[in-house]
């Protein structure tokens, strides 16, 4: 049997993600079947940070361009995620994963502050980590929050989760013949303007040598053969 290629990973999921069909609420089938996916990850012996969106329950740039205050917006958005968190954090639990939620907005009641050693060393305890209320500061997303702690907590590589099982040149769900890549460069996402994940976020991980793959979620099993397997996906490096 192979063996994992990366020993700490970052695992990126959208909000939307966890509402399956509906695209808005949580899918409580689909939340079981995202947590068995990490079990099985973290059962390898892989040390799991995860970082979770809000748009299945709130957008904040979306209602900033309703005519809501855009700080307000955003700090809605972080709340959000911290919904999320907490719903992933159930699931894992039930299913016998030990975690820890840190938040950068403070809420002591459900969750603790992010301390990065705190996280390292929570890590290194093999509990799962999941990170939310975003950076903790408006106009940033969610991309760039994962990847500002996938270099805090000295990840080797992001996982950023789809709908689709890689970077296309173009919408495969709207063009027929969009083309699939194997491999870009951060400079090819950032020239070709892909839109995997914001400017910010790639250049974090560019600057810091963090590969990105983008795989498809909601494929069973997913989350532990993109670790197992090099030609799932598309890989974002150097």
């Amino acid at each position: 049997m192979s063996k994992p290629k990366y020993k700490r990973i970052l695992l990126k999921l959208t909000g939307e993600a966890m509402s399956g069909e509906a695209g808005f609420g949580v899918n409580f089938e689909v939340l079981e079947d995202i947590a068995l996916q990490i079990k099985e990850v973290h059962d390898l012996g892989i040390e799991v940070g995860l970082v979770i969106g809000g748009g299945n329950i709130f957008r904040g740039s979306t209602a900033a361009e309703a005519g809501m205050d855009r700080v307000t917006a955003d700090y809605m958005g972080m709340l959000a995620t911290v919904i999320n968190g907490m719903a992933l954090q159930d699931a894992l639990e039930r299913n016998g994963v030990v975690t820890r939620m840190l938040t950068s907005i403070d809420m002591r009641q459900i969750a603790e502050p992010f301390v990065r050693r705190r996280a390292v060393r929570h890590l290194e305890k093999n509990r799962v980590v999941i990170f939310a209320a975003g950076t903790g500061n408006p106009y940033f997303t969610t991309d760039t929050t994962a990847a500002l702690r996938a270099v805090e907590i000295g990840a080797d590589v992001v996982l950023k989760a789809t709908k689709v099982d890689g970077i296309y040149s173009h919408d495969p769900k709207k063009v027929d013949n969009a083309e699939k890549y194997h491999t870009l460069t951060y400079l090819d996402i950032i020239k070709m303007d892909l839109k995997v994940m914001d400017t910010t976020a790639i250049t974090l991980c560019r600057d810091n040598e963090i590969p990105i793959i983008v795989f498809n979620l909601m494929k069973p099993g997913n989350i532990k053969k993109v670790l197992m397997d090099s030609s799932i996906g598309t890989m974002v490096c150097n």
